[in-house]
This record gives C-alpha cells, structure tokens and sequence, in this order.
C-alpha cells in the first residue's frame, strides 16, 4: 500500500522564532528534559499498530483511531489536529457573537475540513445535524456526549450526559469525547459514569478521548504567603499529570488537557492543610523540573509514557496574540512529545480565512517536526 506524503508547511523555522519572540531560544534549544525521550512512545505513522497493536482494543477501535490520524494536513505523521466546538454549552451560545457564522453546523464543518483538522469534535445536536456532511467530506466527528450548562445556579462543577456512545456510533461518528472534573464533589461519579460510556464506545466501535480537567477553586486557587492575588493551580504540571493519568487508568485512547503552565501545586496546597497525592515534594521534582517542555513532558509520561496521546488545548481567544501563542503552544507540546493541539475559540471566533490559517499554522509546526527542524529532546 502506497503511503500518503506528508502536507509541506507554508511556515517556516524563522516564521516560529519570531512568534515565540524572546523565549525563542528557551522554547527550541531546550535540551535536557527530566524525563528522557528513549522512555517515550511517540507519534508516528505506525504508532497505533506498534502501541494498540498489543492493547485489548478491537480492530473496529483501532480503524477509528486510523480513520482521526489519516485526515486533513498532519495524515501520515501521528500527530493530530482537531477543532472543537462544544460552544453553546460549555460557554453558552452568546461565544458565537463574535462570529455568527459558526452558530450553523456546517461552518464548523468546513472550518475543520478547509483547516486541515484531523478531525472535529461537536454537540450531539451540533454533529447530528451536518451527520451527512462530514460523512461526504469523510471528515471524522467525535460526539462530545456530556457537558456543562449555565443556567443552574448556582453553578456546579458537573456534567450531564447529552447523548450515548451508541447514538454518536449511529450517526457515524469516530469517537466519543467526555469530561471528567477531577477534583470537584461530583468527580467520582463522574468518573464511574465514563467508565460505562467506555465501555459502550468500544463495544460500538468508537475511539474515546477524555477531556481531564481540574475543578475546585477552594483547593486548587491558593493565596500564598507574599502574593497578593491567589495563585490558580489548576494548570499545575503534577495535578494536571496525575488527572490525566486517573483519564488513562479509565480506558481514555486519548487525553485532552491544559497545557501545564506551572509547577509547586501540591506544595502550595499542602501548605494550607489540605490533602493532594502522596507522593514527597522531591518524588515529584524529580519527574516535573522546572522548564514548561518539562512540565507538559510530565503530561505525557502520565499517560503511560505516551502510549495514550496528550493533546493540549489552545485556550481561550485573547485577540492579537491568538497565532503566536497558538504556535508557542504547539512548540511546547510537540517538543514535549504530545501527539497534538484541540484548538477552538482561537480558531473560529475570527473570520474563516484567519481561523484556517492558524490551524494550519499549528499543523505546520507538526510537519516541521517531522522534517527534523524542530527535535524532541
């Protein structure tokens, strides 16, 4: 079987050295990560026959993660680009004021499709509706099956399932995505309810990812002595490493998480008399450093060292600086040996034409990786 060519970026090495502006040399000529690279399973055309191969997974589980990795611009590297958008939900509908054009299906779709996505992950309702669109296109849906909601108050730290693994199966889907608050009073729950839905998604076929975030204010948002404002530890390297380990422990194909940003979380929260792992202060140094690649490569080693693929989401839309932090961010993971970015309010909260543009931008980081220009340490 002839093997399709990788895409060819449009940009280039000096393209990511200008975004990443004055960390550039910080970001691309780190060299002596924690965790070393030969303990890494990393993206590769072979990677799901090399790891899941050796897995339970069926061959029906396995065709679908195939069917993510082989669409749009990354097809032929591992690596993996998705667009979501779970918006109207998760933010509430009025996210879409800032470009009406996505409050229709069909725009998500094409956005996903003319950016060169791997695939795009949307509402039940969202997805069912543009079904027979994205099947035409072959482009690969996976059904967010439960959400948040704004109109409870006061607000909760929970999720309601809005659809099951068999009705994203019937309407064609590839996977399922589900979230996990890990840390909030209803985690547990939560967590026994994606275990079915694992369950269930594999018995029809379907990839599952796992969007494993934190949620607890009162523990994770700590005023530290100093500091005048509280400092939020919910992008910490240790929690966020162990909360996608717990998503990976669950049976998740994939893991979506914040890209860590910091570290010292258990530290701090210890300081305030409350519990949070077990491991020593110095275990955890040991394995986190103090680099922001050492903090996402912490990530990805929670996931079995890679066996389960890190995405890292782009974060929310700030406007001017959306394409360079999209990249840096890219930089980051990629170097870090993340498997790809979930990019969404930066991508469709603009105009079509600058939202396909930073999608490719953060693919094209990718593609240069897979060129040697930019090394996984």
């Amino acid at each position: 079987m002839e093997l399709k060519r990788c895409a060819t970026p449009d940009l280039t090495l000096d393209h990511v050295r200008r975004a990443l502006g004055g960390q550039a040399e910080n970001m691309l000529g780190f060299s002596s990560p924690m965790i070393e690279r030969t303990r890494l399973h990393l993206p590769s055309l072979t990677f799901i026959d090399d790891v899941f191969g050796l897995s339970g997974r069926s061959i029906e589980v396995r065709n679908s993660l195939r069917a993510i990795r082989d669409h749009g611009r990354l097809s032929g590297t591992g690596y993996m680009s998705i667009l979501p958008v779970d918006q109207g939900v998760e933010h509430d509908w009025f996210t879409f004021a800032r470009n009406l054009d996505y409050a229709d299906p069909a725009n998500i779709v094409r956005l996903a499709e003319e950016g060169g996505c791997n695939a795009v992950a949307t509402s039940y309702g969202a997805a069912s509706i543009v079904a027979d669109m994205a099947a035409k296109l072959r482009l690969p849906v996976i059904v967010k099956i439960n959400h948040n909601e704004l109109l409870t108050t006061p607000a909760k730290y929970d999720q309601t399932m809005f659809a099951t693994a068999k009705a994203a199966a019937d309407m064609g889907a590839r996977a399922i995505g589900i979230t996990i608050y890990f840390g909030s009073e209803e985690s547990r729950r939560q967590m026994e309810e994606v275990r079915d839905a694992f369950q269930a998604a594999r018995e029809a076929g379907l990839a599952t990812i796992a969007w494993c975030y934190l949620r607890n204010s009162k523990a994770f948002k700590i005023k530290e002595d100093g500091k005048d404002a509280a400092t939020d530890f919910h992008d910490d390297a240790a929690l966020t490493s162990q909360a996608i380990h717990l998503a990976a422990s669950l049976g998740a194909d994939i893991v979506k998480q914040k890209l860590a940003t910091r570290a010292g979380g258990p530290q701090a929260i210890r300081a305030q008399k409350i519990g949070v792992l077990n491991s020593k202060d110095d275990e955890i140094a040991r394995v986190v450093g103090t680099h922001p690649i050492d903090w996402v490569r912490a990530q990805v080693a929670a996931a079995y060292m890679g066996r389960i693929g890190l995405i890292n989401s782009g974060g929310e839309s700030k406007g001017a600086s959306d394409l360079d932090d999209a990249i840096a961010t890219a930089v980051i993971n990629l170097r870090a040996g993340g498997t790809g970015l979930i990019s969404g309010r930066k991508a469709f909260q603009k105009p079509m034409a600058e939202g396909i543009a930073l999608l490719h931008a953060i693919q094209d980081v990718y593609l240069l990786g897979v060129r040697g220009e930019i090394s996984i340490p």
